[in-house]
């Protein structure tokens, strides 16, 4: 088994939500060492968000796992005496706090990177670091609304958000690449790094196409639920047992195939409502009218039949429940077991494979349960740490 290509490089977060923490379990489980700062008492309000996991947060156990957990009060002198030895030690450090809030506390990107010039510095925020949206709380969903998400999701009468943190996940995937951008930098020249990352920067770069389609066509997409706004057929549609099943045409050779061998009435195919993807956006009415009456006698699995002998892209609508047994899992073998408070989870292996590499995957932390472990290897001692925890510090 090879060695995870980040095994030695240390992270201090003091992180929350989803942004910030979905980043660094990136890197944790591509090796690094990560520490999770989290507020005694309370922790991370990500772990209330709800109780579905054994009593414990979806959220949560989602970003959180195979780091360590540390609680320590900030606003105290030997809490933040606490932060800079560990910061001293790291690599790389990240955080996700109210705009100003690291900076009030002494830990500039400035300051931090005079007194450690290899260390990465990793800043997410909602807004960004100047302008007038820069002290806004930004919550993934307010973001979605702020760059047009909602305006071009949902259905042609509804907006409708994304069903998952699409802000928060594009955030910390910026992020992750820019901290691993970082690493790569600092083996060439010494130098580390200062990163800055917001949700709506990186959110407004996937509005990439309804941004420029917006801009230069003179309207937006329209909102076509789960159809896509600027192809037909292109979409979900029901089948003759209760199911749906989506499709979709690429170019005018499947829209002939479609015609032939799924609809099985080629002279479709010359109809002059559909003879190419502009005239069938057109009449998106009557051509999934025309399709749907097609399907009414046939089952998903003969439909999808026909589209795989016709060699057209397609998709059972699964539910999420379907989708947690899904048979690619099961063949991909992506399910493991992690430990947590709770007991055992099954939790999806990270999405990036490395041949020969086993991903560390590992259990998801109690709140403060490496505290004394941590402050240890600082050199503290048992006194040392009952006076920590009977000042509040952890």
């Amino acid at each position: 088994m090879n060695i995870p290509p980040l095994q030695g490089v240390t992270v201090i977060s003091l992180e929350q939500a989803i942004a910030a923490p979905f980043a660094t379990r990136q890197l944790a489980e591509l090796g690094a060492r990560v520490i999770k700062v989290e507020r005694p008492g309370s922790g991370d309000f990500a772990r209330h968000y709800d109780r579905t996991v054994h009593g414990l947060s979806s959220h949560f156990v989602w970003v959180n796992r195979s780091k360590e957990s540390l609680t320590l009060n900030l606003k105290t002198s030997a809490g933040q005496k606490i932060l800079e030895q560990l910061i001293s030690r790291a690599d790389v450090f990240v955080h996700n706090l109210a705009p100003g809030a690291v900076d009030r506390l002494g830990f500039s990107a400035d300051r931090l990177r005079k007194a450690y010039p290899g260390l990465i510095v990793c800043q997410i925020s909602g807004y960004g670091n100047t302008g007038p949206y820069r002290d806004k709380k930004a919550y993934d969903l307010l973001v979605q609304a702020e760059t047009g998400v909602l305006s071009i999701t949902g259905t042609e009468e509804t907006p409708s958000k994304a069903g998952i943190p699409v802000a928060d996940i594009a955030a910390g995937m910026y992020a992750f690449t820019g901290i691993l951008s970082g690493i790569i930098g600092r083996l060439r020249t010494g130098a580390g790094a200062t990163i800055n990352v917001s949700l709506f920067e990186a959110l407004a770069e996937w509005m990439g196409y309804p941004l420029y389609y917006t801009k230069y066509g003179g309207s937006p997409p329209p909102r076509t639920g789960a159809s896509h706004a600027a192809i037909a057929p292109y979409g979900p549609f029901p089948t003759g047992d209760g199911k749906q099943i989506l499709f979709a045409i690429q170019n005018e050779r499947e829209w002939r195939r479609f015609c032939e061998a799924v609809l099985q009435r080629p002279e479709l195919a010359e109809d002059p409502r559909f003879t190419d993807n502009d005239h069938r956006v057109r009449n998106r009415h009557s051509l999934h009218e025309t399709i749907r009456q097609a399907f009414r006698e046939l089952t998903l699995e003969e439909v999808a039949r026909r589209l795989d002998d016709a060699q057209i892209a397609n998709a059972h609508m699964r539910t999420v429940q379907e989708f947690a047994e899904h048979p690619q899992l099961r063949a991909l073998n992506r399910w493991r077991a992690v430990e947590t408070e709770a007991g055992p989870i099954d939790v999806l292996l990270p999405p990036l494979t490395v041949q020969d590499m086993t991903a560390p995957v590992g259990p998801v932390p109690a709140l403060g349960e490496h505290t004394e472990a941590i402050l240890r290897e600082l050199g503290y001692e048992t006194g040392d740490l009952e006076s920590l925890r009977q000042d509040g510090v952890i």
